[in-house]
C-alpha cells in the first residue's frame, strides 16, 4: 500500500511538506510498558508467593494493555497523512473507513496553530485551516505544526 498523496497527485503537482500524527500517541503505551516492567522487577523482590503471583498477574495485564496501545498508536500514525503540495492541503485518516480533507491553497484564508505548554515542548499541536467558502477544518495533534503552517502560508516570490 503506497502513500495516499502519491495516488492523488495531479500533473505538475509536487509535495512540498509532509507531516504525521505526533509520536505522543505512544505515551499511554510507554507508561503501561513502564508499569509492566516495574511490576516484574517488584515481583522478584517480594518474598511472599501470593504477592509474587499478584505482581506477575498485574504485570501481564499491564503488558497486554501496553501491547494494545502500542498497536493502536502505530496503526493511527500509519494510516494518517498530512501533506502540503504546491496546489493544495491534503489530510487523510483511516484505513478501511477513510476520511479525507483537501483544500486548494488559493482558498486558504487563515491557518491557526494551537499548542499547549507540553505541545510547545514536544513540538506538536492542532492546526485549524479556515477556507474562503470552504469552511473550517482542524487537524489534531500533528508533529511540527508551525512548519506545517509555514508550508501552507509561504508563497513563492512572484506568485
Amino acid at each position: 500500500m503506497g502513500r495516499y498523496i502519491d495516488e492523488i497527485l495531479q500533473p505538475g503537482e509536487k509535495v512540498l511538506y509532509s507531516t504525521n500524527a505526533h509520536w505522543m500517541f505512544y505515551l499511554p503505551a510507554i507508561a503501561a510498558w513502564a508499569v509492566a516492567v516495574a511490576l516484574l522487577i517488584f515481583s522478584r523482590t517480594v518474598t511472599a508467593d501470593a504477592m509474587t503471583l499478584v505482581c506477575l498477574a498485574l504485570a501481564a495485564i499491564a503488558g497486554l494493555a501496553a501491547l494494545y496501545w502500542t498497536a493502536t498508536a502505530w496503526f493511527h500514525r500509519w494510516t494518517t497523512e498530512t501533506d502540503v503540495t504546491n496546489m493544495r492541503v491534503v489530510h487523510k485518516t483511516g484505513f478501511i473507513k477513510r476520511r479525507t480533507f483537501e483544500m486548494s491553497l488559493d482558498k486558504v484564508e487563515s491557518v491557526d496553530v494551537n499548542q499547549s505548554i507540553l505541545g510547545r515542548i514536544m513540538n506538536y499541536g492542532d492546526v485549524t485551516i479556515l477556507g474562503v467558502g470552504e469552511g473550517k477544518e482542524t487537524i489534531s495533534t500533528i508533529a511540527s505544526p508551525l512548519a506545517f503552517r509555514n508550508a501552507i502560508t509561504a508563497r513563492p516570490v512572484g506568485a
